[in-house]
């Protein structure tokens, strides 16, 4: 459900202009979720949203467009919880999740800055990534099947 929440609060202000938590509250029950205060502070803590001046002289919630250390701790957790799996056709990757997560997954695989991709459209539960080319995607799929490894072997 987190996943699923988060997700949307980054389309809503990928969509909206929300300048406040009681906004960004307001549009989450519009669409379907309950939420307190609370988990609407800690989901932006969470994605690390900013304020950032908007086109109309407003400030507004935006993501983050740091690459640092957190953003690929929080792509290397999205995709480990939320992933449930990955196929290749040619220079597609073609990625399943857990419903409600593929865009949340998705900004953190565009957020990660992996080398190779080019860019990804996501869906509900899938979302694909184009590849620059077909020779670069043994080595993505090799990157991703290291983090689920990972997390197999930490569980």
């Amino acid at each position: 459900m987190r996943y699923s929440r988060q997700n949307k609060i980054i389309e809503i202000i990928n969509n909206n202009e929300v300048d406040t938590q009681e906004k960004l509250a307001a549009l989450l029950r519009e669409s379907g979720y309950e939420v307190t205060q609370a988990t609407i502070s800690r989901d932006i803590k969470e994605l690390q949203l900013v304020k950032t001046l908007s086109s109309s002289g407003k400030y507004k919630y935006a993501t983050s467009a740091s690459k640092d250390s957190p953003v690929s701790d929080r792509f290397i957790k999205i995709f480990r919880e939320t992933i449930t799996s990955f196929k290749d056709a040619e220079n597609i990757i073609v990625v399943k999740t857990l419903s409600g997560c593929a865009n949340a997954a998705a900004e953190a695989v565009d957020s990660y800055g992996m080398p190779h991709i080019v860019g990804s459209i996501a869906g509900d539960n899938t979302f694909i990534l184009i590849v620059d080319c077909k020779e670069s995607v043994p080595e993505v799929m090799a990157a991703f099947d290291e983090m689920l490894y990972t997390r197999a072997k930490n569980d």
